[in-house]
This record gives C-alpha cells, structure tokens and sequence, in this order.
C-alpha cells in the first residue's frame, strides 16, 4: 500500500498500529486522512498527526467497529445501538427510542480494499483465522469490494477442512503467502512472579 502512493485514504481499523510497521508506515507517509479505530494509543506519529490536526480520526467502539463492517458486508447500510449513547461517539448521529431505551444509528462500513491476515489459506481464498485474529478478520473479508488475504500456510483446493474454514473465499479475491511472518508485540508488559 505504502508504495502505491496512494493518498487521502480512509482506514478502518481496531488500532493504529505501531511506529514503523503496518499502518504506522502509511502514517510515516502521510497517506491516511482519517482513522476509524478503537484504540490509538501505541502510535506515537499518529498522536503528534492527529494533536497538530493533519489527521481526521473517527473513534468507534471496538464491538460497533466490528459490527459496522459486517452490516457492510452484508448489505445492511446501518443499526442502532446504545452502545455510546450519551458520549462524544453519539454526537451528531441519529438517535432512536426503542422499548424506552436511546439507541444511536451506525452506518456499516463498505470499503473499496480489505487487507486481512488469515493463518491458513487455500489457492480459491478460503480463509482459516487463528485464536484473537477472528474477532475482526471474518467482518473486514466480508465488507471489501476487494479483499486482500496475506496466508502464513498456502494449501490447495479441498485441503482445508470445511467446518474449520472461518471465510469462503466467495469473498477473497487475491491470496499473498508470507509463510515466516515476524510477530510483531505492540507492548509487552511483564511482571515478576
């Protein structure tokens, strides 16, 4: 993406990763004009961009996050919630009573490219998440007209189990194999037993 040189893009995203790395090198190089996260905190560029006002940033909470990209991938324009009600994420949006509680209206979230990582993958994109990399992988595959899939273990058509494929590759349209991916640990916090 970095060497696209692609400008003003729109990332949504749990974080904004780290200095140096993933979304922090398209931070580096000033190609992302507005975040949509949950969290921010480990990313010093994005702090001094978003603080000197060269960056839109768009706070979600991290289930409506996930929630907005599966309604987008499946069709669903928007969803009330109450989750955020009475806080700056509800400013300016639709509110709604139901049964007596406030709910606000959330717009899914339909993106041009999904980047997503999967631990394994077939040749037709079939997709295998492993451990936390489902809580938003599975929605980020499905709300892109184009989706991206980088695969630690590529393996042929009918190799995977069908019960254990967590995206049919009806939604993937492109399979990159890393197979020696370096894990990155955005802040290691240890204590002494």
């Amino acid at each position: 993406m970095r060497d696209t040189g692609s400008r003003n893009l729109t990332v949504a995203s749990n974080n904004a990763g780290v200095d140096g790395w993933g979304l922090g090198l398209l931070l580096e190089t000033h190609q992302i004009k507005k975040m949509i996260s949950s969290y921010v905190g480990e990313n010093n560029e994005f702090e001094r961009q978003y603080l000197a006002g060269e960056l839109d940033v768009e706070f979600c909470p991290q289930g409506t996050l996930a929630e907005r990209m599966r309604a987008g991938g499946a069709g669903i324009p928007g969803f009330y919630t109450r989750t955020g009600v009475g806080t700056v994420v509800a400013e300016g949006k639709e509110h709604k009573a139901f049964d007596g509680a406030t709910y606000i209206l959330e717009r899914g979230i339909q993106a041009d490219l999904a980047l997503v990582k999967a631990w394994k993958a077939d040749r037709l994109g079939n997709l295998v998440y492993r451990r936390t990399a489902r809580n938003f992988n599975p929605n980020a595959a499905t709300c892109g007209r184009i989706t991206v899939a980088e695969a630690e273990i590529l393996l042929e058509p009918g190799e995977l189990d069908p019960d254990e494929i967590h995206t049919p590759g009806i939604f993937v349209h492109r399979v990159v194999h890393f197979p020696n991916p370096i894990k990155r640990i955005e802040k290691t916090t240890t204590r002494e037993r």
